[in-house]
């Protein structure tokens, strides 16, 4: 329910203010594409100055993960719209909160750094290993995923299994 209204696509507008919902984005410089939940766009003079915010089901964090994607969709939107883009924030449902993020040049490096991880993981043809942990259980993945289920099976096992199946 947390995300119903900012997957309705479409623009709302208030004084000052614009908010476009699920955003198409993409970069060619991280090879990324996707959908922004919320972008809201502030009227600063003549200009429309987007600001991400990324909405969340749980609490922040410990590590960098929410902050990383809210990042991406800075970087794709300042690569489509040639603006640059100082900061965000993210939504987290649980604690009801709005956490703004600066987007600093070390999170920056971190999140290009991701993205090449990535892609370089994409080129591997390796998947790793779901591996379950308590975090799993709010995931809107989990059922793609199934890491409880699949963490110890092989698949090369699996699709022998499938294409050789013993009478």
């Amino acid at each position: 329910m947390l995300h119903e209204k900012a997957h309705e696509s479409g623009v709302e507008r208030h004084k000052g203010l614009k908010i476009a919902r699920e955003l198409s984005l993409k970069s060619l410089k991280l090879g990324l594409s996707g959908k922004a939940d919320v972008v809201e766009f502030h009227r600063e003079g003549k200009i429309w100055r987007p600001f991400p915010v990324e909405y969340k089901r749980g609490k922040p964090k410990k590590n960098n993960c929410d902050k990383v994607q809210l990042c991406a969709q800075a970087i794709c939107l300042e690569e489509m719209l040639d603006v640059e883009i100082p900061r965000g924030a993210l939504f987290y449902g649980k604690t009801r909160r709005r956490l703004d993020v600066e987007l600093d040049t070390a999170l920056r490096s971190l999140t290009i750094e991701t993205a090449a991880a990535y892609h370089h993981l994409i080129e591997s043809g390796v998947t790793p290993p779901a591996k379950y942990s308590k975090r799993c259980d709010a995931c809107s993945l989990k059922f793609i995923c199934q890491p409880k289920g699949t963490a110890h099976r092989s698949v090369a096992r699996y699709l022998a299994n499938i294409m050789n199946p013993k009478e």
